[in-house]
């Protein structure tokens, strides 16, 4: 079985983080290092995405700059998103053309992609006793509708490809002060709610960012069916990738 990378970085800047992206894209561009995962919280920010409009930030400028949250324009896909403390961040940095499940043809499909993050999330949901799924046409995982209680979000989901490499990903509402989105209308959608495994699962108190790093990294594994490889750093990964390649030789 093949590996995956696990990179778990404490809070980060906005602005670090898409630094260590770009050095980390580059580097599984030149096959330096292997596919890798990330995870992360981020301090309040918010980005938009390719599609995004910037009507969708209801925050004036005025308030968003005294709480000092900073707004990124990125090349995700997506529009408006809110991360900030509580929420559990994830950039897969993955070469879409290796050996993943459900590719069909020389690489597997960003829709392909999107929709195997999805079965990440869904299947760390459920280890909180969440029961979550896909709503169609809407990117992202939800609880599941109840009655007259309509489903509300969890995770949102949004990817970037460049010559088969991945970037940005997902973001967990984990123990996020949810009146944050209130900044927003979160990815444009005005008809529901953001939620949190805090808030849905049937333990509050397993709801840590511990269990949640776990659940992610393990169920990361199982649906991409590759092991999961802790590095202690960022310069750890440097060096244990550059080890493995010369035992390889």
């Amino acid at each position: 079985m093949s590996f995956i990378h696990l990179l778990n970085l404490p809070r980060t800047t906005y602005a670090e983080g898409l630094r260590i992206q770009a050095e980390l894209i580059a580097a599984r561009k030149s096959n330096r290092i292997a596919d890798t995962l990330v995870l992360l919280e981020h301090p309040p920010v918010l980005t938009l995405g390719r599609n995004a409009h910037r009507s969708n930030i209801i925050a004036t400028d005025e308030l968003l700059a005294g709480k000092g949250v900073d707004i990124h324009e990125i090349n995700r896909g997506g529009d408006v998103t809110y991360h900030g403390p509580g929420q559990l961040v994830g950039y897969p940095i993955l070469d879409l053309r290796g050996d993943l499940p459900g590719k069909r043809g020389p690489h597997l499909g960003p829709v392909d992609y999107v929709r195997t993050l999805e079965d990440v999330l869904i299947r760390t949901a459920r280890d909180f006793g969440i029961p979550a799924e896909r709503v169609k046409g809407r990117t992202g995982v939800w609880t599941v509708s109840s009655g007259s209680i309509p489903e509300k979000k969890l995770a949102a989901i949004g990817v970037h490809v460049s010559c088969g490499i991945t970037s940005h990903g997902f973001a967990l509402n984990v123990t996020t002060d949810l009146r944050d989105f209130d900044w927003i209308v979160p990815c444009g959608i005005t008809d529901r709610s953001n939620t949190s495994l805090e808030l849905e699962a049937e333990d509050p108190s397993t709801a840590t960012m511990d269990h949640a790093r776990n659940s992610v990294a393990r169920n990361f594994g199982i649906v991409f069916e590759r092991q999961i490889l802790q590095a202690q750093s960022l310069d750890a990964l440097f060096s244990t990738t550059a080890a493995d390649q010369a035992d390889s030789r």
